[in-house]
């Protein structure tokens, strides 16, 4: 069949004025040049992104919207791309045009759970007024001081047992900067024999096969909160076609968790040996340590303990290893949106499978872990992994390093056997609990772990001991709340924290959390209604955020209904 052709009259002339520039704001030449004089000799790859912003957001103390537009032309990005990403992390102040710029100094006053119950609240309304108009205050989530309650920021300095005094001094005197002090340095820990073991890796005079079934004996199981079997993770990424590439989570955002912190102001060289070493077993070619941007100090520390590295020849046919900075995220602890943010993107989880042990950094399989679990491997390899094993109370095995914060005589990271009870926990390693208080509840594992009652303060704390009764270990964040507390306001504070953490990629996350949040702030507690809020949450959310932000909401409803009535 022959269609009709329909004929088009032409027209003469076709030319079509030609763009004199990109869609989207124009770049001021004056904030181009800034910006590219910020950045250097530095790559302009798109995965360092969130590096170059922060580079922006050190000089100027905001990020203007000129600026992220001269980003953008800088590294070939669309302006769109680059403003996503810079608004999703809550380390950056985007300033648009007309709006003015905060002020050059930031005191940030950590609310989270801990220092609320330690008078963050009355810090917040205070040191407005006692600052003036040249200082910004704001409340800021979980800062990662949780044992030094209540704790506060000054730019990038923290003031630990804050008070109105200490931090407006700290803000007066520019004390802006932190460095972590007393800490074992590379020539302090070669005296002891550190890099030693690496050193017998590398020569073969230790074989990968003897490595890898050492770590399986040992039982060592991933200490960032899922508690995955850390050998079977070795092999499973040996396993893999390579390039294989590794990513070191020391995002520990975790309300109540600051044990990763703890070590590594102790001891970095512990963990880098310990990373060194995996790296070596199952074929690593590059390694990404990404590091939570509150822990300032830590960071300066850190690179300067590799470079000391460097020059020694230590890291010598090592993989090559690169510091990526956080930016105020608490989602970025997830491995996949911790991949997502190294990568230079918004970090939001991303959906399974593939796992990022197949499909990871750069599309490479990946070996993802936690600080505190690389902290152990030279020990465990040295002792033999029926030592670690050797270890735990109540027919459990290991050691777990708990943070233990709120109201107990001595906060601080405690090592101790895996399956001790809260109440041995408080008892032998916290000098029981303070003057005037008696236990009421616990939160065994962070804001995310639930809320348990005194009288379940005997259950073994390890994992897979929890779940029956509605919680999990986690971290090992051991947060302690006396007769003076409730815990429908622990619940209200971890609820407000999973609002305002959620990256919002998912429906039952970003409107579960949301409306929770608006739900449990009244007298009346509507329960069916929470119940089915939690029963989407769990079912249906992408990553754990959204699963177990119900967990406080459940245990209030299970073992606290008086405070309900």
């Amino acid at each position: 069949m022959k269609h009709p052709i329909i004929p088009i009259a032409l027209v003469e002339d076709t030319k079509q004025r030609k763009r004199q520039a990109p869609k989207g704001r124009r770049v001021d030449p004056v904030l181009l040049v800034e910006v590219q004089q910020l950045l250097g000799d530095a790559s302009r790859q798109p995965d360092l992104l969130i590096e170059h912003l922060h580079k922006i957001q050190d000089e100027y103390k905001h990020l203007s919207s000129g600026h992220l537009a001269a980003l953008a032309q800088e590294m070939r990005m669309s302006q769109t791309e680059v403003y996503e990403v810079a608004s999703f992390y809550h380390h950056f102040d985007i300033v648009k045009e007309g709006e003015t710029a905060p002020a050059a100094l930031t005191v940030r006053v950590c609310d989270g759970l801990s220092c609320e119950m330690a008078g963050a609240r009355d810090l917040l309304a205070k040191l407005p007024k006692l600052l003036g108009r040249e200082v910004r205050v704001i409340a800021a989530p979980c800062i990662g001081r949780c044992e030094q309650a209540p704790a506060a920021v000054v730019h990038q300095n923290p003031i630990p047992n804050a008070t109105c005094d200490s931090v407006v001094a700290a803000a007066k005197a520019g004390a802006t900067t932190h460095q972590a002090e007393k800490f074992t340095d590379l020539a302090a820990y070669q005296s002891t024999g550190g890099y030693g073991l690496l050193a017998t890796c590398i020569s073969g005079k230790l074989d990968v096969e003897t490595v890898l079934k050492t770590m399986e004996n040992s039982g060592l199981r991933g200490l960032g909160g899922a508690g995955f079997p850390s050998g079977r993770k070795w092999r499973i990424v040996r396993a893999e076609q390579g390039p294989r590439l590794m990513a070191i989570n020391i995002d520990e955002g975790e309300p109540g968790t600051f044990k990763d912190r703890t070590y590594l102001e102790r001891d970095p060289h512990r963990f880098i040996e310990g990373m060194l070493i995996a790296a070596w077993a199952v074929g690593i070619e590059k390694i990404y340590v990404y590091l939570r941007d509150e822990y300032h100090g830590c960071r300066n520390m850190l690179e300067a303990e590799l470079t000391k590295l460097r020059q020694s020849k230590l890291l010598d046919g090592m993989p090559q290893i690169e510091m990526r900075r956080g930016a105020g995220a608490y989602i970025c602890g997830e491995e996949s949106a911790m991949i997502e943010s190294i990568e230079g993107k918004r970090g939001m989880p991303r959906l399974r499978p593939p796992y990022v042990a197949q499909v990871g950094l750069f599309g490479r399989p990946t070996l993802e872990h936690n600080f505190e679990t690389l902290y152990w491997v030279r020990e465990i390899l040295e002792k033999g992994g029926e030592w670690f094993a050797s270890h735990g109370r109540h027919d459990r095995k290991g050691l777990l390093s708990f943070s233990v914060s709120d109201r107990v005589k001595k906060p601080g990271v405690k090592l101790a056997p895996a399956g001790i009870t809260l109440q041995e926990l408080v008892d032998e390693y916290c000098g029981g609990m303070l003057d005037g208080h008696s236990l009421y509840a616990y939160l065994p594992g962070g804001a995310s772990g639930g809320i348990l009652p005194a009288s379940l303060s005997n259950i073994p704390l390890d994992f897979d001991t929890l779940q029956p009764h509605g919680c999990f270990i986690g971290s090992a964040a051991v947060i302690v709340l006396s007769k003076h507390d409730t815990a429908t306001a622990a619940a209200r504070n971890m609820m407000r924290f999973f609002q305002h953490e959620s990256c919002g990629q998912c429906t039952p996350c970003r409107v579960g959390t949301a409306k929770a949040s608006a739900l449990i702030e009244k007298d009346k507690w509507d329960i069916p209604m929470l119940n089915d809020l939690s029963l989407v949450m769990r079912d249906a959310s992408i990553c754990g955020l959204g699963q177990a932000a119900p967990n406080p909401v459940d245990c209030v409803i299970k073992y606290f209904p008086h405070e309900l009535n």
